[in-house]
């Protein structure tokens, strides 16, 4: 009794260990008396005894393959190591479990013999500098060769590009006298820069002086010309005031109705005043000369008595 209790346990055990899942991103290559019948995705699946078989279990990732470094000869002639990284994905498990043997092996192979091609027609300056070109290319040719085996090449980057050691101090003599020429270069403009500024400098203070120069030219004028109308208004004014007191004593000596000999004593002490001057040339009005004829005929009478 305890032997077909033991065998059906058994039984059911081995049943149960037929029952698979499939996990996420996922597939699972089934085959049937060694003949492909079916792919499993997600889920549960039941696998038959003694007749199904799980051939291959395959992820549909993206996977990233880093391959060694390759030697690789330039155009012109150069050895250089290039490693690559290649960004795939496997899009149909059943190519890809049956369409080559050793996947990564063969996506190695043909990155190696796809580099070396497109370098061979590139001479080393160019390879340094054209990174984008190299990957695009490796990447269409990849993908078009991997087709037939359910692997889709999403990218390919180019890791490290090694050239020979000399080269490398070459190129490290090359860009140190490239920045010491750069250095040079932003030397130069700068001292450039700071004569013209002190340049400018110079001609903006030369025309602020000159302009200070014509402000202070055009006051002392001001100045002058100021002083000079107050001097000539203080002299209009003091000659007003002589004539106005002139005037004044003209009017008063007529209105004091003064005899004709009190007139004559006046002009006489006006000559003296002007012969104290510098005159050389002094013209006496004939009624003054006649008044003085007269004076001297009334002195010589005056001696005779």
């Amino acid at each position: 009794m305890l032997v077909p209790i033991i065998i059906l346990a058994l039984v059911v055990i081995f049943l149960i260990s037929r029952i698979k899942i499939v996990p996420q991103a996922s597939a699972y290559v089934i085959e049937r008396f060694g003949a492909y019948i079916n792919t499993w995705g997600v889920g549960l699946h039941f696998l038959i005894p003694f007749v199904d078989r799980i051939a291959r279990k395959v992820s549909i990732k993206e996977q990233v393959a880093d391959f060694k470094p390759q030697p690789v000869i330039t155009k012109d002639n150069v050895t250089i190591q290039i490693d690559t990284v290649v960004f795939f994905q496997i899009t149909d498990p059943k190519l890809y479990a049956y369409g080559v043997e050793s996947p990564m092996r063969a996506i190695e192979n043909l990155t190696a013999t796809t580099l070396r091609n497109i370098i061979g027609d590139m001479e080393l300056d160019q390879t340094l500098t054209s990174r984008d070109t190299i990957n695009s290319k490796m990447r269409e040719i990849l993908d078009v060769a991997t087709d037939a085996w359910g692997i889709k090449i999403n990218r390919v980057e180019l890791k490290n590009i090694i050239p020979p050691r000399e080269i490398q101090v070459a190129m490290e003599k090359q860009m140190k006298a490239e920045r010491e020429r750069r250095e040079a270069i932003l030397r130069a403009e700068g001292e450039k820069r700071a004569a013209i500024l002190v340049a400018e400098g110079q001609k903006e203070s030369v025309i602020l002086q000159a302009e200070a120069d014509k402000q202070s030219a055009i006051l002392a004028a001001e100045a002058q010309k100021e002083s000079q109308i107050r001097r000539a208004e203080g002299e209009a004014e003091a000659i007003l005031k002589v004539q106005e007191a002139t005037a004044e004593g003209l009017r008063k000596i007529k209105a004091a109705e003064p005899d004709r000999a009190v007139l004559m004593l006046k002009s006489f002490e006006a000559l003296e005043h002007v012969s104290e001057g510098n005159a050389t040339k002094i013209i006496i009005p004939s009624e003054i000369q006649a008044l003085g004829g007269l004076a001297a005929s009334l002195k010589e009478l005056i001696k005779e008595d």
